[in-house]
């Protein structure tokens, strides 16, 4: 008798295929003496479409909603039928008597595999492998201790309960929105309340006021001091005539006292390892990938380098039977630039620092680390390598010593007015070395206020009771700002903890939404943003992402908890509760029918209207209807009013075409003989006469070199081949005979 295994995806399977020692069929299988190994690919069933149960759903009507079918039925995916018959052919063979679910280790994961075993009526007993990365060494120890499927149950009941509660309110609410207003109109329970933070940090930002602060600034020699307030010890003030008082009393003084000199010893601990959000909110600043990006290249170390463990965990922590591996994954970081630091670090004991390990902290999976498979950093391409520097360096980090510096601090007197400095001498690099200059970056306030010069300059040895040469005395004045509006970065973190972009919000309420991790999870956050640019509720300005009118007129037609995160974060919180087995699905699922039935009468009995605000005079050339201009996130589009139409027109987008005059990214606009290349700063060009300038150097590259810029040059089009592609074809330059 044999065991089938099911992985969730083709590359995993292979690779638990070959540990095993089985053999390829090519047929989306393989075979040993003991196990056989399939997979899905993503998803192969998925709920059933409203036209399912009627065939009257095909066509959207307000008078039919909600739709509210007593059992939610499995399809197979069409697109991935074949692969589901064998995956079915294989559960029912007569010499399998075992399944092993091998997908990913968490709520989504035990979706797709238990989908399949129930669409199948497959009733074998059950296995689950549970492993949070995919090296050989991992999967063999993951086959030696093999959970009972049993322990997973509630997990998957979890998983169920959610996917049925997103169709229940996602499309009886999309539906109902878009034909009452007749447009094309979407909803939920997490993507509206994300558009919600936005439209609530842009009312922020538009009540605003800015107020002119002033402060005094002194300079002694290669010393700046700043006045500081004798009782709030603030550097700045609001009272300008109070400082024009200051400043007058301070007229002519040339030299000052230092009254108090204290020298202290401090450490600063690592930052702690990375989860998901984290590492995409660095990516994010610092390379401009979008979570998306971050997480697709996150499962490209994870699957196919197996260089890092699974990427999808809200967890900043290991736990305490990671820490006798330690030893092993530092040295498979001993490479390149990491090889003196991970030395010194194999070189003494690894202390488990409260800092990093913590079981309780600790739940699905661990927090982000290299596996103990050595890899080639060469090997990896520019994303990769950038995605995978980060995580080393962080875990390295944590295993060194504390960075210790002694801190003085200096108060001066001046006349009778205080001012202070203070500086910093290095005693031991510490966990700063795994980075190679200094960690982190200012705090925008403190560069306003200047109070990061009072922290950071190097002083020169200074005695108690010694008097500066006082060379300058200046009033320096600023504005307070408002918030920033939201980046693809500073997003993620609001939807992690909504509560703190809230205002107004019940304290209980509030602890639930930290308790329940906010909008989304870990794994689904990236695509959310995704979704909201899809639909056009959210557009990018630069780096800023801002409400598109869409977005806005949605939040106004929603009933309002459909707007709020007390939404989805009581969902997770009875979500989390039927994953431990202390609440029945069952009655969830009562619940979230009973509000989808209040949710859908409020949107139809609204008085609220609709208005296209962005419809041009262009009509769609397949329906005849006039077409909206969108912001879409790398260009502008035409797109058709009529949700069944679905044409979409690219009329601009942003490529990677470097402007000759400031370097920065172009915009390529308009079609055929009227396309040009256009720069924010004024510089364009007619595209054709670009592309013929360039005909040359493009002739000098050889294959890989022209298919390496097509790549790069292109990466702005939304979708199919781009407007970049097409022409060099034309040109006989995609490296193609």
């Amino acid at each position: 008798m044999k065991t089938l295994v099911i992985a969730e995806k083709p590359s995993v399977g292979r690779d638990i295929g070959r540990v095993l020692g089985c053999r390829g069929s090519g047929q989306g299988a393989m075979e040993g003496g003991q196990y056989v190994v399939t997979w899905a690919l993503g998803h192969l069933v998925t709920l059933a479409d409203p036209e399912k149960y009627d065939a009257k759903y095909k066509n959207w009507e307000l008078n039919d909603l909600p739709i509210m079918p007593n059992k939610l039925e499995l399809v197979v995916i069409p697109q991935t039928s074949k692969q589901y018959g064998l995956v079915k052919t294989l559960l029912r063979r007569a010499d399998i008597n075992q399944i092993v679910i091998a997908t990913d280790a968490g709520r989504e994961g035990e979706l797709v595999a238990r989908w399949i075993l129930e669409k199948a009526e497959c009733r074998k007993p059950v296995k689950r492998l549970w492993i949070s990365s995919v090296t050989d060494k991992a999967i063999r120890e993951g086959f030696a201790s093999l959970k009972d499927g049993k322990a997973y149950v509630n997990l998957y009941h979890s998983a169920q309960a959610r996917a049925e509660a997103d169709w229940l309110v996602g499309i009886n609410a999309t539906r109902c929105l878009t034909t009452k207003h007749n447009a094309q109109l979407s909803c939920g329970r997490v993507q509206t309340p994300t558009v919600a933070l936005v439209a609530a940090r842009e009312e922020a930002i538009r009540a605003f006021s800015p107020q002119t602060y002033y402060g005094i600034a002194a300079q002694s020699n290669q010393i700046r001091l700043l006045w500081t307030d004798a009782k709030s010890r603030s550097t700045r003030s609001f009272d300008r005539v109070r400082m024009n008082e200051v400043m007058a009393a301070l007229n002519g003084q040339r030299s000052g006292t230092i009254v108090q000199l204290t020298k202290t010893r401090k450490t600063q601990t690592a930052p702690q390892l990375y989860d998901l959000t984290e590492l995409q909110r660095d990516a994010s600043n610092r390379f401009g990938f979008s979570p998306k990006e971050t997480l697709d290249i996150m499962q490209s170390l994870y699957e196919k380098h197996k260089a890092l463990t699974y990427p999808r965990t809200d967890s900043r922590y290991i736990s305490t039977d990671i820490v006798p591996t330690l030893p092993e994954r530092v040295r498979a970081c001993a490479v390149g630039t990491y090889g003196a630091i991970a030395k010194s670090i194999i070189g003494k004991p690894i202390a488990a620092g409260a800092g990093f390990v913590n079981n309780a902290k600790v739940s699905d999976h661990h927090a982000i680390i290299p596996t103990e498979e050595r890899i080639i950093p060469s090997a990896l391409n520019d994303k990769e390598f950038k995605v995978y520097d980060l995580v080393i360096r962080r875990f390295l980090a944590v295993l060194l010593p504390v960075f210790v510096y002694e801190q003085t601090a200096i108060s001066v007197r001046i006349g009778k007015e205080n001012f202070a400095a203070q500086g910093q001498v290095v005693v031991a690099e510490g966990w700063r070395a795994a980075y190679g200059k200094t960690y982190g970056e200012t705090d925008e306030e403190e560069a306003d206020t200047g109070e990061a010069d009072l922290k950071s300059q190097a002083l020169p040895p200074l005695k108690q009771g010694e008097a500066l040469p006082i060379t300058s005395i200046k009033m320096t004045e600023g504005k307070t700002k408002p918030p920033a509006l939201f980046t693809e970065a500073t997003l993620l973190s609001a939807m992690e903890n909504p509560a703190k972009y809230m205002q107004n919000l019940d304290k209980g309420l509030a602890k639930t939404l930290n308790e329940t991790g906010g909008l989304g999870t870990v794994a689904t956050r990236a695509d959310i943003i995704e979704k909201l640019f899809n639909s056009f509720l959210i557009e990018k300005q630069g780096k800023s992402i801002q409400t598109t009118s869409k977005g806005r007129q949605v939040l106004t037609l929603v009933p309002d908890d459909l707007r709020s995160p007390a939404l989805t974060g009581e969902w997770e919180q009875k979500l989390s509760s039927i994953a431990k087995g202390t609440l029945k699905k069952e009655a969830f699922l009562a619940d979230i029918r009973k509000y989808t039935q209040g949710a859908i009468l409020a949107i139809k009995q609204s008085n609220a209207v609709y208005r296209h605000d962005n419809i041009t005079g262009k009509r769609c050339p397949d329906c005849n209807k006039f077409l909206l201009e969108v912001n879409g996130k790398k260009g502008k589009m035409l797109v058709c009013q009529d949700r069944d139409c679905g044409y979409r027109q690219n009329v601009s987008f942003v490529s990677n075409i470097r402007c000759p005059q400031c370097h920065k990214k172009t915009e390529i606009i308009g079609e055929g003989e009227n396309k040009r290349i256009n720069c924010g700063c004024g510089w364009r060009e007619k595209y054709d006469r670009y592309i013929e300038k360039n005909r040359e150097n493009h002739n000098r590259m050889d294959k890989r070199a022209v298919d390496k810029y097509l790549q790069k040059a292109n990466s702005g089009a939304e979708e199919g081949l781009s407007e970049m592609a097409l022409a060099f074809q034309k040109l006989g330059l995609d490296g193609k005979k």
